[in-house]
C-alpha cells in the first residue's frame, strides 16, 4: 500500500515537471516572437527570467535576492514595464544553479508569480544613449530642507475653508486649493480681474525668493495651485493654457517622489522622476508645447538609488540595470504662476489659445426646402470646386477600369455625353467616340480645354444638349452631391423626418432625357457600404502618408464627383471643421515606440493594446491591472483600481479632451422630437465607415493655391506660404438598392446591369423608348 502510494506521488511529480517544462517552452517562444529574445538549450552565464520583471510588479529588490541565492550576479537587466529580466552571472556554475531556480515562487503583495528561467548567449550590458529633457525644463533637487518641506505642508490646511482666503475643491482624483487667483476647470483659466484677497501663503515667500535669487524666475508669481494626490492617483496630460499664465512656472514636490510624463506633440516622450523636495521649472518648449501629466498607478518605475544627476531621466533613459519600483505616497504639488495681463505671442501658435483664428461656423442644417437644397449646394459644392480646381485636377489622372471597360464598348462614331466631367480624364479614354462634357465649374472646364477635350459649362439639372442625341451619357459620381430635402410630418406629437430623392432624380431624368432609344448610361454614386462582401474598399484599408500640408496622396485615384462631375479626394486627413486635426487624447509614442493616446496606452507583451493606466499582459496573455501589475504565468488574478471616466462611464482626459464637429452627426433618417433642432450635417472623419448618409468631407488646398491652375502664381518667391485653406463638401452617400430605386422611378429606362465597385453604387441603364 505504501509502495504504491510512492508510485502515485512519483508520476504526480514528473507531470508537473512536465508542465513546467511546457511552460518555460512556451515562454521561451513568446519572448523570441514579441521581443526578439532568442534562448538556447546549452549552458551559459546568462538567463532569462520570465515573469521575473517590473512589469509584473516584482521589485529590483526581491529578484536580487532569490538570483543571489545561488551566485553572484554580475548584471541584472530589468526593462520599464516589461514582464521579463535579464540577468549575468560571475560564473557559469552559478548560472547552472539558477537555471535550477526555474518554477520558483515569489510572493507579490497578495498574490504568486512563478519565474520561468532560460539560458541565453550574452546580456548587453552596454547602456542606451540618455534622453535629453524637454528644452526648458530644469529640475533642482533638495530646493527646500525637510524643515520647510514640513512648514509648508503645515501652511495647506486642508481642514480650514476660508473662502476668503483660498479655494478649496475635491476633484474626482485628487483635491485641490487655488491661492492668489481661483483656477477655473471647466475653461482652464482664471479670472483675472477677481484676486483672491488672501493672497499667496506668507510661508511661500522665501522660497520663492530664492528662486529669483537663483535665477530661476525674474518676477514673483501671483498665482498657487495646491494639488494633493494620494497613492494611485495622477492628472490627465495637457498643457497650461497659454493666455492665463506667463511663461514661467514653478512646481514644488513635497511629502512624496513621482514619476511626471513629458510627451511632445509629434511623439517623443521622457519619464522625468520627481524626487521629494524638489523643484522643476518649465519654460519655453516644455511649458508652452510638451504636454505633461501623472500616470494614476501605485507603483513608479525609478532608478533603484537616488540619482545624483539633476535630472532624473527614468524609463526613456534605458539604463537596465538600476530600475525599480517605487511604491507612491501622499504627494503634495506647489505649482506657482503668474497671471497674464496680455496675450500670448510665443513661437508655438499650434498650441497657443491666444493665437487659434476665431472659432469655425456652425456646420449647416439639412435643407427643409427647394431654396434651402439650392443654396446649400452652392456653398459647399459649386464654390468649393471653383476654389480648389487646379488642386483637385492634379489628384485626378487614372480613370476607373470598369468606366474605362464601358466607354471601350461603345461603337465607333458613338456621341458620349460626360455630364459632370471634372478635369475630362474620361473624354479621352475611347478616342473612336465623339466626346463632349459638362461641368458646372468654369475653372474645371478651362482645364478641360487646356487639355484638348470638348467642353462646357452646365448645371446637372439643365444640360443644353438636344434630346435623345447621345449613344452613351455618364455621370461618374456626381448624384450624391445633390442635397437631401427633409420634409416635416406632423404626426402624434413626433416629427418624421423624410428624404426627398427628386433633385436626384431630375438629373437620371436629364441623362435619359439626352439618350437615344437604345442608348446607355452608367452612374456611380458613393456607397455607404464601404466594406461589402467581407472585403473593404480601398478607402478603408490604404494607407498612404500626408504631405507636409496635411493633404493625403491620393494613389489608388479613389474618387467621388460633385454634383457638376468634380472629383474629390476622399483620403484626406480627418479634420473638424476648422480644418484642424482633432486628437481628443493628445496621441503620443509609449516607452516602447508603440502608439500611445493620452492615458497611456500602450502594446502589451503579447502585442495586444492595454488599458488607459499601463496594463500589460504576462507571457501566458492574461490582462493585468491599472498599476504596473501583470498577472503571472500561471494566470493569476490582478486588481484594478483608478480609471478615470467620465459622466458616461468613458474614459476621460479632464485635459484637452478635444470633439470635432462629427461628434454632433445626426442621421436625417431618425425620429426627433417636435422640440429638437433639425438635423445638423456630420462632418465625416475619412477612411472610416459612414455614420450618417448626409456630411461634409473637408479638403485642404495644396499651397494654397485656388481655382484654375493659371491664378494664384508669381509674387514674391520668398514670401512664406500661407496656411492651407480647408474647404468642406457636401454629399450623400447611398445604401445598398437606392440608387436602383431612384432609377425605376424615371421612365422609359431599364436596369441592365448594378453593382458595387470599390465603395461604390453603379448601374448601368438603358433607355426603353417608352417615355
Amino acid at each position: 500500500m505504501e509502495s504504491c502510494c510512492e508510485n502515485v506521488k512519483a508520476v504526480r511529480r514528473s507531470k508537473e515537471e512536465k508542465k513546467l517544462l511546457r511552460k518555460q517552452i512556451k515562454a521561451s517562444h513568446t519572448l523570441l516572437k514579441h521581443e526578439g529574445i532568442s534562448t538556447v538549450s546549452q549552458p551559459t552565464k546568462s538567463l532569462v527570467v520570465a515573469n521575473g520583471g517590473l512589469g509584473n510588479g516584482v521589485s529590483r529588490e526581491q529578484l536580487q535576492d532569490v538570483l543571489g541565492e545561488v551566485g553572484e550576479v554580475e548584471i541584472l537587466l530589468m526593462p520599464p514595464h516589461k514582464p521579463y529580466a535579464l540577468v549575468t552571472y560571475r560564473s557559469e556554475v552559478s548560472a547552472q544553479r539558477g537555471h535550477a531556480l526555474n518554477g520558483r515562487q515569489l510572493q507579490r503583495g497578495d498574490q504568486i508569480v512563478t519565474l520561468y528561467l532560460s539560458y541565453v548567449n550574452t546580456v548587453d550590458s552596454e547602456l542606451w544613449g540618455c534622453v535629453d529633457l524637454p528644452p526648458g525644463l530644469v529640475l533642482v533637487e533638495e530646493f527646500v530642507s525637510p524643515e520647510e518641506e514640513a512648514l509648508l505642508l503645515d501652511a495647506i490646511d486642508w481642514t480650514s475653508h476660508d473662502e476668503d482666503v483660498t479655494v478649496q475643491k475635491v476633484l474626482k482624483h485628487r483635491r485641490v486649493k487655488h491661492f492668489g487667483y481661483e483656477f477655473h476647470y471647466d475653461n482652464n483659466n482664471v479670472d483675472k480681474d477677481k484676486p483672491l484677497p488672501g493672497g499667496l501663503p506668507q510661508v511661500c515667500v522665501p522660497v520663492l525668493e530664492r528662486c529669483v535669487r537663483d535665477r530661476h524666475t525674474e518676477v514673483m508669481p501671483d498665482q498657487l495651485t495646491v494639488n494633493q494626490y494620494q497613492s494611485g492617483q495622477g492628472i490627465p496630460p495637457h498643457v497650461d493654457t497659454h493666455s492665463a499664465f506667463e511663461d514661467l512656472i514653478l512646481s514644488l514636490s513635497l511629502g512624496a517622489k513621482t514619476v511626471m510624463d513629458f510627451r511632445h506633440p509629434e511623439g517623443r516622450s521622457v519619464a522625468v522622476v520627481l524626487p521629494r523636495r524638489s523643484l522643476l521649472v518649465m519654460k519655453g518648449e516644455s511649458r508652452y508645447l510638451w504636454t505633461h501629466g501623472i500616470t494614476p498607478r501605485k507603483f513608479d518605475v525609478v532608478p533603484a538609488c537616488d540619482p545624483k544627476s539633476p535630472a532624473a531621466v527614468t524609463s526613456d533613459l534605458s539604463n537596465h540595470s538600476n530600475l525599480t519600483l517605487s511604491r507612491r505616497g501622499t504627494r503634495t504639488s506647489l505649482t506657482f504662476r503668474k497671471v497674464r495681463r496680455t496675450p500670448c505671442d510665443c513661437g508655438y501658435p499650434s498650441a497657443c489659445d491666444s493665437q487659434q483664428p476665431p472659432a469655425p461656423p456652425s456646420p449647416p442644417f439639412l435643407p427643409r426646402s427647394q431654396t434651402d437644397a439650392c443654396r446649400l449646394e452652392a456653398e459647399f459644392v459649386h464654390r468649393v470646386y471653383e476654389e480648389i480646381a487646379c488642386h483637385f485636377s492634379s489628384t485626378r489622372h487614372s480613370p476607373w477600369p470598369r468606366v474605362c471597360h464601358f466607354l471601350s464598348s461603345l461603337e465607333p462614331g458613338s456621341i458620349l455625353a460626360d455630364v459632370g466631367c471634372g478635369n475630362g480624364k474620361y473624354l479621352g479614354v475611347n478616342p473612336d467616340v465623339i466626346a463632349v462634357g459638362c461641368d458646372r465649374s468654369s475653372a474645371l472646364v478651362q482645364i478641360c480645354s487646356e487639355r484638348g477635350f470638348q467642353a462646357f459649362v452646365s448645371d446637372a439639372l439643365n444640360v443644353p444638349l438636344r434630346s435623345d442625341t447621345c449613344d452613351a451619357c455618364i455621370s461618374i459620381a456626381v448624384i450624391h452631391h445633390l442635397s437631401t430635402q427633409v420634409i416635416h410630418h406632423l404626426s402624434t406629437q413626433v416629427i418624421h423626418h423624410l428624404s426627398t430623392q427628386k433633385r436626384r432624380q431630375a438629373v437620371v431624368e436629364e441623362l435619359v432625357r439626352l439618350l437615344r432609344p437604345g442608348g446607355r448610361a452608367l452612374i456611380y454614386v458613393w456607397a455607404v457600404e464601404q466594406e461589402y462582401n467581407k472585403q473593404k474598399s480601398k478607402y478603408l484599408k490604404e494607407t498612404r502618408q500626408q504631405g507636409p500640408t496635411g493633404d493625403s496622396t491620393d494613389h489608388n485615384n479613389q474618387e467621388s464627383k460633385s454634383l457638376t462631375g468634380n472629383t474629390i479626394d476622399t483620403h484626406n486627413t480627418a479634420q473638424d471643421f476648422s480644418g484642424n486635426t482633432t486628437d481628443a487624447h493628445n496621441t503620443a509614442q509609449d516607452l516602447s515606440g508603440n502608439t500611445t493616446d493620452a492615458h497611456n496606452t500602450a502594446q502589451d507583451f503579447s502585442g495586444n493594446t492595454t488599458d488607459a493606466h499601463n496594463t500589460a499582459q504576462d507571457f501566458s496573455g492574461n490582462t493585468t491591472d491599472a498599476h504596473n501589475t501583470a498577472q503571472d504565468f500561471s494566470g493569476n488574478t490582478t486588481d484594478a483600481h483608478n480609471t478615470a471616466q467620465d459622466f458616461s462611464g468613458n474614459t476621460t482626459d479632464a485635459h484637452n479632451t478635444a470633439q470635432d464637429l462629427s461628434g454632433i452627426a445626426t442621421d436625417c433618417t431618425k425620429v426627433h422630437r417636435e422640440t429638437e433642432s433639425p438635423a445638423k450635417l456630420s462632418i465625416h472623419t475619412n477612411r472610416t465607415a459612414f455614420n450618417s448618409q448626409d456630411l461634409l468631407v473637408p479638403w485642404h488646398l495644396k499651397g494654397g493655391v485656388r481655382g484654375g491652375c493659371n491664378q494664384g502664381r508669381g509674387g514674391d518667391e520668398a514670401q512664406a506660404p500661407a496656411p492651407s485653406p480647408v474647404f468642406h463638401r457636401y454629399y450623400h452617400v447611398f445604401q445598398k438598392g437606392e440608387l436602383e430605386e431612384l432609377c425605376v422611378r424615371v421612365r422609359g429606362v431599364a436596369i441592365q446591369r448594378s453593382y458595387h465597385d470599390q465603395g461604390n453604387w453603379c448601374v448601368i441603364l438603358k433607355k426603353t423608348g417608352d417615355r
